[in-house]
């Protein structure tokens, strides 16, 4: 699926979308800033002395230093941003962080395996059942362990609800950052929804601790199809709602198209993922290239632009919602029955109602729960795909119940690297666009 046309808004599957693999496109490349100077000096042929001056910038003497961030409300909390200017164009950008710092990696190697979803899952707090997940993927690989089909179809469906909530809060904050209000209300209003129904199924509306080694916490309450399918009517006719407030605005369109450009061998450079890296053309997306959970048994698109700028960024993220809700959809009907956890006494805990009837099973709780599970030696490095790109959890076990080492490939800190890239050249007033189009969570950069 690609986003085609910055002519056409992003409304609607198609026209503006057509299916079609993105390897063998070759992205178009924008004309704009250093390119047009380029054509420029290609036919009129410039002097010496002002290409020189073009190449070589404006004596340091006359730029200015800001500082951007981190009390801005543009950086998402916590990044600091320090720019170098020439009048309103940024010549440079150095993203500086750790201002949330939490060490949630070096803990994760003092808690045990079944404690250590109630770390991670607070990285990403727009997004934490993916951290979850990855922790646990990574864990049980470890194990050795295979999961029964009902697990693996849970987990798929809350990472695509949580996939929801979290790009509906990207369309919020993007809006707000961009000028548009209303949006911020609406985008807010359909995160907000969809949070209800995750706090229906793990009791919390964020860092649920709901995926577990093993399987999940719990298994789907009653009446979760009915939930989710009405929340799910919901979605097209305000999509499209958001599409006519934004996608079809003329300032909109301005204040995104041309922003922020970037080619696929420069993301490729700089490691980015996600829809930074599809935004270019390059359709990488972990659920169909390496495919993890019950993706390899669903139908959906891989959305892609063409343009590698703020709008495509954009409009990638709008339309996968759709493909989202696609997802969810198949998920209400393809949900098997079964275990919703291993049944396995050495990594899961026995049920609350044996604890009451069960010395063993209280003596198999207590000490599952104060002494964790051993997992074996080795070590492992696992992926997903969260809604900011790749999610990755590296996890070095000695055979002890707490992993030795662990690190967490977190897709906001590297995508962070493209700034200085996308800004360079901008202006001052597009930098807040760029750095909402990136959608960075702080907790994610600093964990």
């Amino acid at each position: 699926m690609t986003v085609t046309d910055h002519n056409a808004p992003a409304a609607n599957a198609d026209p503006h979308l057509t299916d079609e693999s993105a390897q063998e496109m070759a992205p178009r490349a924008l004309t704009g800033g250093v390119e047009v100077l380029r054509e420029v000096g290609s036919v009129l042929r410039l002097s010496e002395a002002d290409a020189q001056a073009l190449t070589t910038g404006p004596d340091d003497a006359e730029t200015t230093i800001i500082n951007m961030g981190p009390q801005h409300p543009s950086t998402h909390g916590v990044l600091r941003l320090m720019l170098e200017l020439d009048g309103e164009t940024v010549l440079r950008t150095k993203p500086v962080i750790g201002y949330l710092h939490t060490g949630m990696e070096k803990t994760g190697e003092q808690l045990t395996y079944l404690q250590g979803g109630t770390n991670v899952t607070r990285m990403d707090y727009a997004s934490p059942i993916f951290n979850e997940l990855v922790f646990c993927l990574a864990a049980e690989q470890l194990l050795g362990v295979e999961l029964p089909p009902r697990a693996v179809w849970i987990r798929t469906l809350m990472c695509e609800l949580n996939r929801l909530t979290s790009h509906f809060l990207f369309l919020a904050t993007n809006g707000m950052d961009l000028g548009s209000s209303s949006m911020m209300i609406y985008g807010w209003r359909e995160r907000e929804e969809g949070l209800r129904i995750l706090e229906s199924i793990t009791g919390l509306r964020m860092n649920h601790n709901f995926i577990r080694v093993g399987g999940t916490a719990a298994d789907l309450p009653d009446g979760w199809q009915e939930k989710l399918t009405a929340y799910l009517d919901s979605i097209p006719a305000r999509l499209e709602d958001y599409e006519a407030l934004m996608s079809y605005q003329p300032i909109w369109r301005e204040r995104l198209q041309g922003v922020g450009v970037i080619t696929t061998e420069e993301a490729l450079a700089l490691g980015a993922t996600g829809p930074i890296l599809r935004s270019t053309g390059y359709a990488w997306d972990l659920r169909r290239s390496m495919p993890y959970l019950a993706y390899d048994q669903l139908d959906f698109d891989v959305v892609v632009g063409t343009y590698g700028d703020s709008y495509d960024r954009y409009a990638i993220r709008l339309n996968e919602v759709r493909e989202s809700a696609r997802i969810l959809r198949q998920c209400i009907e393809q949900m098997p029955e079964g275990d919703y956890r291993l049944q396995d006494k050495k990594v899961t805990p026995p049920p609350r109602g044996r604890i009451d009837e069960s010395m063993e099973a209280l003596i198999h709780h207590f000490k599952i729960f104060t002494e964790g599970f051993k997992v074996p030696e080795g070590e492992v490095y696992v992926a997903v795909e969260s809604p900011r790109g790749e999610l990755g959890c590296y996890l070095v076990s000695d055979g002890s119940a707490t992993p030795y080492r662990m690190h967490i490939r977190g897709p906001s800190f590297v995508n962070l690297q493209v700034l200085p890239h996308l800004m360079q050249g901008g202006l001052i007033a597009d930098a807040v666009a760029i750095i909402s189009s990136v959608d960075p969570i702080m907790g994610e950069v600093d964990r």
